[in-house]
């Protein structure tokens, strides 16, 4: 298995070519165009990032969960649209739990309550796979994968390609969209496989775990869009002759925007390191994760208010970049489990650490 950590400088040269690439891919006035996803997936495709983390020897990239949390922060950067988290730590990730190789063509998956039963020599499928990304793109099939409960425990089905207009026996897809114009659509199936392949009982955690760092992460790249479109734009906008920027009252909205934006920087970075060290399955990389989902969630809420306030009516507008970002960052913040989800897991926590256990657990570093 091929997915070692690379070294800082490794990492700077690749979120700078991805940055150049997304630069040309994904132009801001075009992001919510079809042809963008299928464009910039094809893009981030040819220079081998689309699968960061997942094991060579099986169709991935890879490198480790540092450089595609990276890359993913990057992604949110520039509001690049697509399946990109999903098909490196999500639908990629239980392919390979499943011990399946990499397709060529994007991975998605999301929350399901699918279940499984044999029949003869197949298994029933049923269920519903939600707010499912895919391509909206005729060009570009989307593969998709879920989670199966059956009654020996859990298991990775594997779906038809589903393209734009793909009509396939026993499965319907309702297209659906985010706040942010992405597309998140609802999977039901009802069909027979003549395959299913078991994962442990630990899948169905992680993956809710995964599928928040990789929300995580994507909005502390797109935090940091709304800092700079707004820090430029304070200084560009002239009131009473001057920027608005040399206003105090606008400064001091404009330090918190910077401090929620380096703050979910920080515990972003912090929970990528814990279960890059630690792995997903250990109740601090948990904690981690949640501190990670609550904590950009709140910079989210704070920066995107302070950022409209300072574009005024501008910055909602269809064509103008930052809904862009802000629009993002409120759809971001409620998927694989909402800010009140992961703030009991941290109260739980806390609760049960109480006294002498509870500085360590908010710290990470313990007592004498």
């Amino acid at each position: 298995m091929s997915t070692e950590a690379l070294t800082a400088a490794d990492l700077r040269d690749l979120t700078a070519m991805v940055h150049e690439v997304l630069a040309d891919a994904s132009p801001t006035e075009s992001v919510d165009d079809a042809s963008t996803a299928a464009r910039v997936w094809a893009a981030l495709d040819a220079v081998g990032v689309t699968r960061l983390g997942l094991d060579e020897e099986r169709g991935g990239s890879g490198a480790d969960l540092v450089a595609a949390t990276d890359v993913l922060r990057v992604i949110g950067e520039h509001t690049a649209p697509g399946p990109l988290a999903e098909t490196s730590l999500l639908g990629g990730w239980l392919l390979e739990l499943a011990g399946l190789d990499q397709p060529d063509a994007p991975v998605s998956t999301g929350p399901s309550d699918v279940r499984a039963e044999r029949e003869g020599d197949a298994w029933h499928v049923t269920g519903t796979v939600g707010r499912v990304p895919v391509l909206p793109d005729d060009g570009v099939a989307t593969i998709v994968v879920a989670l199966a409960q059956t009654p020996d425990g859990l298991g990775v089905v594997q779906l038809p390609e589903l393209g734009v207009g793909t009509q396939v026996e026993g499965v319907s897809v309702v297209p659906g969209h985010n706040l942010a114009g992405e597309r998140r659509d609802q999977i039901t199936i009802d069909l027979r496989l003549p395959h299913l392949s078991p994962v442990p009982d630990t899948a169905r955690t992680e993956l809710e775990l995964r599928g928040a760092l990789s929300r995580a992460a994507l909005a502390a790249g797109a935090l940091r869009r709304t800092q700079e479109l707004s820090l430029r734009y304070a200084g560009e906008r002239v009131q009473f002759g001057r920027p608005i920027g040399a206003f105090q009252a606008v400064q001091q909205q404009l330090a918190t925007l910077v401090a929620e934006t380096a703050a979910a920087s920080a515990v972003v970075e912090a929970a990528v390191r814990r279960v890059a060290t630690e792995g997903f399955g250990t109740p601090a990389s948990e904690l981690a994760v949640a501190l990670a989902a609550v904590r950009t969630a709140e910079a989210s809420t704070t920066a995107a208010t302070i950022a409209h306030q300072v574009h005024g009516a501008m910055g909602v507008t269809q064509e103008h970049p930052l809904r862009h970002a802000t629009t993002r960052l409120w759809s971001w913040r409620s998927e694989w489990g909402s800010q009140s989800r992961w703030a009991e897991l941290i109260a739980d926590r806390a609760v049960t650490a109480t006294g002498a256990g509870l500085w360590p657990l908010l710290t990470g570093v313990d007592t004498p």
